[in-house]
């Protein structure tokens, strides 16, 4: 199993974009979907999280009513769409899944390479 992530790319500030991070190849459940944000010199952080019930949390309040993260129904791919973009958003987007490939099979880490944004001022 490989993730795909993809969306990254340069905004305007105040712009949107829209990440995907696709389980390859597909089938299995996504158990829990997130995003971190790594920026040079800076931890990874937490952007956002959704669990396969869908409810969601956000890694601080700085990303909460700007980010949106969602699950497709295959449970397949995690978004994250971004609006109001600032500078300080700028980072590599990384995504992670807890997958399973099947009912009685163990769950799994898995994490992207990561997609770059880029926000101008």
């Amino acid at each position: 199993v490989q993730l795909q992530a993809s969306g990254g790319g340069l905004v305007h500030a105040g712009g949107s974009l829209r990440l995907s991070c696709s389980v390859s190849p597909s089938g299995g459940s996504i158990r829990v979907g997130a995003w971190y944000r790594q920026a040079p010199g800076q931890a990874r952080e937490l952007v956002a999280r959704v669990a396969s019930d869908g409810n969601a949390n956000y890694g601080n309040s700085n990303y909460e009513g700007r980010f949106t993260i969602s699950r497709d129904s295959s449970e397949s791919t995690v978004y994250l769409q971004m609006t109001s973009l600032k500078p300080e958003d700028t980072g590599v987007y990384v995504c992670y899944v807890l997958h399973r490939k099947g009912i009685g099979r163990p769950t799994i880490d898995y994490w992207g390479r990561g997609t770059l944004v880029t926000v101008s001022s």
